[in-house]
């Protein structure tokens, strides 16, 4: 994917830029929080995960549950993660699509206690999940002023029911 400027219609005449493979991996190695969309039965599920960029793929550690059972079965995973970009007025986001595998085998795992996985939430976190890419894309965008959504029905009592 090469960088180039798109014209969009929103916001105040934005332009969207599409982010190359490259740029979209330097922006996942400072990220450290992304939503991991997985297929569950019938319908689908999103979980927020710790990740860490590695050997051109993307690791987190989780619990035994319904995010490792559904990530490692047959349907594919997306994983997104954004940001702005400071004092740019820019943001960006990346979207990592591709198949989920658990690390297994002993080197693969000694390599990966290694990894900066750190999550939120405490317990038990044995599984360690790799997930290998078959698309990587991303975009860069203004981040518009939020008088730009406004309308004259905002200011407007609502009922107490809400």
């Amino acid at each position: 994917m090469t960088e180039r400027r798109v014209g969009g219609t929103e916001g105040a005449g934005a332009q969207v830029e599409a982010l190359t493979e490259p740029r979209c991996w330097e922006l996942l190695r400072h990220a450290e929080i992304g939503r991991l969309a997985v297929w569950v039965e019938d319908h689908p599920e999103i979980f927020p995960v710790n990740f860490t960029v590695d050997r051109g793929a993307l690791v987190f550690r989780t619990a035994e549950g319904t995010k490792v059972s559904a990530a490692l079965g047959d349907a594919a995973v997306a994983l997104e993660t954004d940001g702005p970009d400071a004092g740019s007025g820019t943001a960006w986001s990346v979207v990592v699509k591709g198949r989920a595998q658990q690390i297994t085998d002993s080197a693969g795992l000694m390599d990966t206690v290694r990894l900066p996985l750190l999550p939120w939430q405490g317990g038990a976190k044995g599984k360690f999940i790799r997930i290998v890419p078959t698309e990587v894309t991303g975009r860069r965008f203004p981040i518009v002023s939020p008088e730009w959504w406004r309308t004259p029905l905002q200011d407007v009592p609502r009922s107490a029911e809400e």
